[in-house]
């Protein structure tokens, strides 16, 4: 009975999961006038990739009239998302790196408080935040910029990247650093020719969830990025509801485009974290 349990609370876990995935997927091949119907199918009698084609350059036709293809909006959303949620990742590893690292070993006055109170933000609600940054945003003239929007993401993922590293640094023996100022090696060489090559399961943790918290956000870019100039896709498919009309499939298609890269970086880079585990071990 306790396996029965077991294995009955893990399907569930997994259709919980893969549930809503399946159905957007199930959605985006289904034909338009197949997702109005009142019978629930688990997969389409006749496949389409209609609203995939219409979403990488083709026309189709929609009630006698033709619609244009959402390639130019949706490819610039992508390249946006892309661009934004690296960025941000990028600055807010290499300051946390350095960063926590000056929190667990460095000594100056008021350092345990100071470490708090940046966690602390944490537990601040992001619209409570929003006018005032809003203000301070245009008056600075970063709005709908690519500077704008990736500081934002920054200044909101950065305490918990540094709370990742403090620990990581936090759980690596003193002495490894020691010897090398023994040695006659300076506080950086150790920190980015020692330290940070055993700390590289922590960096690639921080990167992962650094980078699905930029691919996901919503509410800062929809106040932020007003435009297509910087509007990432989690901003733009939901504009491809209409007055008259709600695009169930191509939404659903675009959808799963956007979940790709997400998952290749959390499949490509797991074995990577495996690896450098083994490899800090080792070492």
């Amino acid at each position: 009975m306790r396996r029965l349990g077991f294995y009955a609370a893990l399907a569930i876990l997994i259709l919980w999961s893969i549930g809503p995935v399946y159905w957007a997927l199930v959605t985006s091949v289904t034909p338009p006038n197949a997702l109005v119907s009142d019978h629930l199918r688990l997969w389409p009698e006749q496949m389409t990739f209609e609203h995939y084609a219409k979403l990488f350059g083709a026309t189709s036709t929609s009630q006698g009239n033709e619609v244009q293809s959402v390639w130019p909006q949706f490819s610039r959303a992508f390249f946006n998302s892309l661009l934004t949620a690296f960025a941000a990742t990028v600055l807010t590893v290499l300051i946390a790196a350095f960063g926590a690292w000056a929190f667990v070993r460095l000594r100056f006055p008021g350092r345990d408080l100071i470490f708090v109170v940046i966690v602390g933000t944490l537990g601040v609600p992001a619209y409570t935040v929003m006018i005032p940054l809003y203000r301070i945003m245009i008056s600075a003239g970063l709005v709908d910029t690519y500077t704008g929007v990736v500081l934002i993401y920054v200044s909101a993922f950065l305490p918990l990247a540094l709370w990742l590293m403090r620990s990581v640094y936090q759980a690596m023996p003193l002495s490894l650093e020691e010897a090398a100022w023994l040695d006659g090696a300076s506080k950086l060489y150790t920190l980015v020719r020692i330290v940070l090559p055993l700390a590289g399961p922590g960096l690639v943790a921080t990167a992962i969830l650094t980078f699905l918290s930029a691919w996901g956000q919503f509410m800062v870019p929809l106040v932020f990025s007003p435009t297509l100039d910087t509007k990432p896709l989690t901003v733009l498919i939901p504009e491809f509801v209409t007055r008259n009309y709600v695009d169930y499939g191509l939404m659903n298609a675009a959808g799963i485009v956007a979940i790709v890269p997400p998952v290749l970086l959390v499949i490509f880079l797991n074995r990577f974290l495996v690896q450098g585990l083994m490899a800090g071990a080792s070492k």
